[in-house]
C-alpha cells in the first residue's frame, strides 16, 4: 500500500466529528494526478490501513485534501489519525485509486449523507466546467454535521438537516430528475434506498460505500480455484477467503482494505460462477462476471478459473 510519503500541511474542522487534512508531497514536488471520485489509502498506525475519498482540487498539484469522520468507538483508524495528524505529521498513502468515476452525461443528480459529500464535492466542479446541468441534495443529522457548507453555497444546492427538514424525500428527488445520471455517497439507508427507488425509476445509480457489504456466511462452503497461468489448483476451505489461501500458496496479491471496499485485489476470470461480496463492482460488472474481488467473493460453482 504504501507508495508515497506526505506531510499535513493544515489541519481543520469542517463538521461536527468531521476534520479536513491538506497533504502534500513531503519532498515538496507535485502530487500524482487523479480525478474526481479518487480516493487512497491511509496507513493509520496499529489500526491498519483506511480509505478516504480525495474532496480537494483535482487541477491542485501540490496538495491533496481529505476529511475524516472521527469515530471514537469504530475500528480504530479515525480515533488514530484524530489524535497524530497534526500540521508536520508524515503519512504513508497510496497511489490515488478510481471506482466511482464520473461518468460523461448531460445531467446529474448528486445525493449525500453526511461524510458521504466528500467524493461528490470534486464532482461538482467538474459537472459545472462541463457545462452539465446538475443538483445536489445533501442530508445530514443537523446544519452542524454538514461538511463544508461554506464551500457549497450555490443555488443548485439543496441542504437539508435531519432535524429541520426530514429525511431525504428521495421518491420525489429523483421524479424530479428524470433522465439524470445519479450519484450517491453516504450510510447505508440511504444508499439502498436510492438505488431501489432509482431502479424502479429506470434510472442510472452509481454508489460508493464507505463500509462493506453485510454477508450471511453460515451457508458457505468450499470450492476450488484455479490459475490458469501456472495451472495450479488449491482448494478454498469454507472459512477462508481466496486472497488467504492464494497467499498461503506463495502467491502475491495487491490488496488494501481486505473488505471489498477498495478495489485494489480486483482478478480477471476466466471461468465459474461468481458470489459477489464488494461493494466496488457495478451491477452490470457483477453479471458480467470477469473479475471479482478475492478478499471477499466467492464461487456458487465448484470451480474458478482466474487469470493467475
Amino acid at each position: 500500500m504504501t507508495d508515497l510519503t506526505v506531510r499535513v500541511t493544515d489541519r481543520r474542522d469542517v463538521a461536527e466529528g468531521v476534520f479536513a487534512l491538506e497533504l502534500a508531497d513531503v519532498d515538496g514536488g507535485p502530487l500524482p494526478h487523479w480525478t474526481p471520485g479518487a480516493h487512497i489509502d491511509v496507513s493509520a498506525g496499529a489500526a491498519g490501513v483506511r480509505q478516504y475519498s480525495l474532496c480537494g482540487d483535482p487541477a491542485d498539484e501540490r496538495h491533496w485534501r481529505i476529511a475524516v469522520l472521527h469515530e471514537p468507538a469504530g475500528r480504530g483508524g479515525s480515533d488514530h489519525l484524530h489524535r497524530t495528524a497534526e500540521p508536520g505529521t508524515e503519512l504513508r498513502v497510496s497511489l490515488p485509486r478510481n471506482n466511482f468515476e464520473l461518468v460523461p452525461s448531460d445531467a446529474y443528480l448528486f445525493v449525500a449523507g453526511g461524510i458521504g459529500i466528500t467524493p461528490i464535492l470534486p464532482m461538482l466542479a467538474a459537472a459545472q466546467r462541463a457545462g452539465a446541468r446538475w443538483s445536489l441534495y445533501y442530508g445530514a443529522r443537523t446544519r452542524a454535521h454538514l461538511s463544508f457548507e461554506s464551500e457549497l453555497r450555490h443555488q443548485r444546492v439543496h441542504l437539508m438537516p435531519q432535524d429541520e427538514t426530514g429525511l431525504l424525500p428521495i421518491a420525489a428527488i429523483l421524479a424530479e430528475h428524470a433522465g439524470s445520471t445519479v450519484y450517491c455517497c453516504g450510510p447505508e439507508p440511504l444508499l439502498n434506498v436510492v438505488e431501489t427507488e432509482g431502479a424502479l425509476a429506470g434510472l442510472e445509480v452509481r454508489t460508493e460505500r464507505f463500509v462493506p457489504l453485510q454477508v450471511d456466511t453460515t451457508g458457505d462452503r468450499a470450492f476450488e480455484v484455479r490459475l490458469a497461468r501456472s495451472g495450479r489448483t488449491l482448494r478454498v476451505a469454507a472459512d477462508r477467503t481466496i486472497v488467504e489461501v492464494l497467499e498461503s500458496a506463495g502467491i502475491e496479491v495487491i490488496t488494501s482494505c481486505r473488505e471489498g471496499t477498495c478495489g485494489s485485489c480486483e482478478t480477471p476470470v476466466l471461468e465459474g460462477e461468481i458470489e459477489h461480496r464488494d461493494t466496488v463492482l457495478t451491477a452490470a460488472e457483477r453479471a458480467a462476471g470477469a473479475t471479482l474481488m478475492p478478499c471477499v467473493s466467492r464461487s456458487r460453482s465448484d470451480l474458478l478459473v482466474l487469470d493467475l
